[in-house]
């Protein structure tokens, strides 16, 4: 049976390879270890391994455990990825380093307004709706330019760059509309990184298809499940 520090190993492998395989550097590459419904412990066992960068969907959950293990990992560097609503947001603002799904600038002033003076500004992603689904939170493509505008003028906030969920592969018929999406994505990224100098993230990709994102300039992939094993319950 693998460990967590064995998954964590094979998911480091396969992005330094995808990044080899697209003439790309591999440290240009970040790996999110997407750490929800799963406990501290699981947590600690992979900073161990050497991992740094966790993800939580989760608000009550995330806060829990960036309570419990800040003191001990201050160098840990939380990122909250998972739809948040605006009577949530200062636990965000106040406990975490990063926002992966900003997608109104109402909640950019939330966020903004709450964020301790005495911390750095919340690195936030603006999450776009690529595959255009009712289902999915985000803003449309055309609309990133305008948000963006707005977000980068508020003063807790700096904007990181861009974050997508594509169309999963086994919905897609094979990679034809999901590499579709993902050179899109890249298309919004490069123009914006163009206009705003702190742009450098481009957050899509996850175990299915990290390959497919690091090939269209992905720079931070988001593992879950093949780090941690399956998910065991849903808060």
């Amino acid at each position: 049976m693998t460990t967590i520090a064995d998954r964590l190993s094979i998911a480091q492998h396969r992005i330094a390879q995808a990044a080899q395989n697209a003439a790309r550097n591999p440290s240009e590459i970040k790996l999110l270890a997407v750490s929800k419904t799963k406990p501290a412990a699981d947590v600690i066992t992979a900073y161990l391994a050497g991992q740094r960068c966790f993800g939580e969907n989760y608000v009550q959950e995330g806060e829990a455990k960036v309570d419990e293990l800040a003191p001990a990992f201050p160098d840990i560097e939380w990122h909250f990825i998972g739809p948040l609503q605006s009577n949530k947001s200062r636990i965000v603002a106040q406990k975490f380093a990063w926002l992966h799904t900003l997608d109104r600038i109402k909640l950019a002033k939330r966020l903004s307004e709450q964020r301790p003076v005495a911390m750095a500004p919340l690195n936030v992603l603006i999450q776009v709706n690529i595959s255009q689904e009712d289902s999915k939170s985000g803003v449309k493509p055309e609309d990133v330019a305008t948000l963006a505008a707005e977000v980068s003028a508020l003063p807790g906030l700096c904007l990181r760059g861009l974050m997508a969920i594509p169309s999963p592969i086994s919905e897609t018929h094979g990679s034809d509309r999901l590499e579709q999406e993902l050179a899109t994505m890249k298309m919004l990224f490069d123009a914006l990184r163009e206009t705003h100098a702190s742009v450098d993230t481009l957050s899509m990709g996850m175990s299915d298809d990290l390959e497919l994102a690091i090939t269209h300039g992905s720079t931070l992939v988001r593992i879950g499940t093949a780090i941690f094993g399956a998910r065991s319950y849903t808060p």
